[in-house]
């Protein structure tokens, strides 16, 4: 829905704004041709979109499979992986992830590109609750701070051609 881009420094105090909060200034589509020159971009999916993995399994068979998967793997972290509505981007092979505690978010956004087949030239973006969260976090503390009520937590992918039409 909102595009924006920004000089790195004034664009940390919107990393962790959720959709509500973020002014109109903000909703002007922008695009820079790499991450070189210090800027940072920054897009927001529909915060609306229901899960289809939510959808397709009800509560207490995923909350008794997050448990079961915890127990029996108390080192990994239960993902759902889904790819933003109207995005064009590549569908994903598979939904489910374990993944190591140890994992900064950058490299799971490496594991997802390769997955998905994603040439290096297309950008791609993860979300966990509307936010764009740092590259530099580990998934344990993205986990903590963000999973779901199941017990997984759930990450939305989004390309750059989808800015201003999600």
């Amino acid at each position: 829905m909102i595009a924006i881009l920004k000089p790195k420094e004034k664009a940390q105090a919107h990393l962790h704004t959720p959709v509500e909060q973020l002014s109109p200034a903000m909703s002007t589509p922008a695009f820079s041709p790499s991450f070189s020159d210090c800027k940072l971009y920054l897009s927001i999916v529909n915060p609306m979109a229901e899960s289809s993995f939510k959808l397709q399994h009800p509560l207490e068979r995923r909350q008794a499979e997050a448990a079961r998967i915890r127990e029996k793997y108390p080192d990994r972290i239960p993902v759902i992986v889904e790819k933003a509505e109207r995005s064009d981007i590549p569908d994903i092979d598979k939904k489910k992830y374990l993944v190591p505690a140890d994992l900064t978010v950058g490299q799971f956004v490496y594991v997802v590109r390769k997955r998905i087949k994603l040439g290096a030239e297309k950008a791609i973006f993860i979300f966990v609750k509307n936010i764009l969260p740092p590259s530099a976090a580990m998934m344990s503390a993205i986990y903590e701070e963000h999973k779901d009520e199941d017990g997984f937590l759930y990450m939305t992918y989004s390309g750059e051609n989808t800015f201003g039409s999600i």
